[in-house]
C-alpha cells in the first residue's frame, strides 16, 4: 500500500490511497482528503479491501508517518498482519506499488492535463481498466487471477441510439475515454517495464558476505559525518551480512 499526493482537489479529495496484491497484481484506487489519520485509513481498507478479499498476511509499506503509527502497527497486530517496512532510501522494496503508482499517474495525465480538477470522475474507470489489464508477469488479466474468469466486456456504445442527448454524451466520452485509458497503461505498462529491464541483473547474497552499502549525498549524515559530500565515495564498507 501506498499513497499518492499533491493532487488537485476533486470534490474534496487529494490523495489516491493505492493497495495492490502483489500475487494477482489486483488493484484498488481509493480518494481521500486531507487531513487524514491511521484510523482513517484502516477504515478505509476494512471498507474497500477487507470486505472483498479478507485480511492479507502481510503488508509491505513505506515509512510514512500513517504506517509507522503505533494505532496502524496494533490494528493489524490484532489481525496477525505482519508488517513490512522499506529500507530507507531504497523504494524498491515497496517496487510493486510504486509501479501501479507510475501507471495511475500516467493515466490520470493524459487524460486531467487541459482539467486536472476532474481526475476523481474517471478514477473507478482507471480502477477497472487496470484491472482487466494483460499482465507479462503473470500471463493473465488480475481480474481472471482474482475471480477465476475472463472480465466482462462491455458493449460499445452505438451514438444516436439514444433519444437523451445528455445519455449520448455520457456514453460517447465513456467509451472515448475508456480506450484512451487501455492504450496509455499499456504504454506506460512496457515503457515502464523496459527502462527498468535495461538497469535490472540478478544478484544473491547469504548471511556472511561483505558487501559495501551505497551512499546517499546530504541525507545519510550518519554515515558520512565530513563537511563536504561532493566528492566522497559513493559506498562505504564493507559490511558483513548478519
Amino acid at each position: 500500500m501506498d499513497f499518492i499526493v499533491g493532487l488537485p482537489p476533486c470534490q474534496g479529495k487529494s490523495v489516491i490511497f493505492v493497495v495492490v496484491d502483489s500475487l494477482s497484481k489486483y488493484a484498488h484506487f481509493i480518494a481521500l482528503s486531507h487531513p487524514y489519520s491511521a484510523a482513517t485509513i484502516a477504515q478505509l481498507f476494512v471498507d474497500h479491501v477487507f470486505k472483498l478479499h479478507g485480511m492479507p498476511s502481510s503488508i509491505v509499506c513505506d515509512r510514512d508517518p500513517i504506517f509507522v503509527s503505533d494505532f496502524r502497527k496494533e490494528f493489524f497486530k490484532l489481525h496477525d498482519v505482519v508488517l513490512q517496512m522499506s529500507s530507507g532510501y531504497h523504494p524498491q522494496t515497496d517496487g510493486q506499488t510504486e509501479v501501479v503508482n507510475w501507471c495511475l499517474e500516467t493515466y490520470l495525465r493524459c487524460f486531467a492535463a487541459t482539467q486536472p480538477k476532474k481526475w476523481l470522475l474517471w478514477l473507478s474507470w482507471a480502477e477497472f481498466s487496470y484491472n482487466i489489464a494483460y499482465h507479462t508477469s503473470t500471463k493473465l488479466t488480475p481480474f481472471e487471477v482474482v475471480y477465476g474468469q475472463p472480465p466482462p466486456t462491455f458493449t460499445p456504445y452505438e451514438p444516436s441510439t439514444t433519444r437523451f442527448a445528455n445519455v449520448d454524451r455520457s456514453l460517447a466520452a465513456k467509451d472515448k475515454m475508456l480506450t484512451l485509458l487501455n492504450s496509455n497503461l499499456l504504454m506506460a505498462q512496457n515503457r515502464m517495464k523496459t527502462q527498468a529491464d535495461k538497469h535490472c541483473s540478478e544478484r544473491e547474497f547469504q548471511v556472511g558476505d561483505m558487501v559495501y552499502l551505497l551512499l546517499v549525498p546530504y541525507r545519510l549524515q550518519s554515515l558520512a559525518a565530513q563537511s563536504y559530500h561532493k566528492l566522497l565515495p559513493k559506498f562505504c564498507g564493507p559490511y558483513e551480512i548478519l
